[in-house]
């Protein structure tokens, strides 16, 4: 998913993309100890769409904390 997708998305539907990230990620990993995983490249999109999440929701926790601080 585009970063620009991901910002067009609420606070509540990216956390929750961010579990359905997160077990795509893990299911990942156990198919490749098994041996089973022909695509290794699909675990680093995994963890970039991980970070690309995160990187997000940090910036909008910090721009709510300096809306708060400048109301103060």
């Amino acid at each position: 998913m585009r970063t620009s997708e991901l910002r067009e998305m609420t606070t509540e539907e990216l956390h929750l993309h961010l579990q359905e990230a997160r077990r795509e990620l893990f299911n990942l990993r156990q198919r490749w100890y098994a041996g089973g995983l022909e695509n290794t490249n699909a675990m680093k999109a995994a963890r970039k769409e991980i970070a690309r999440i995160l990187t997000i929701l940090r910036e909008r926790e910090l721009a709510e904390a300096m809306e708060k601080g400048d109301a103060a």
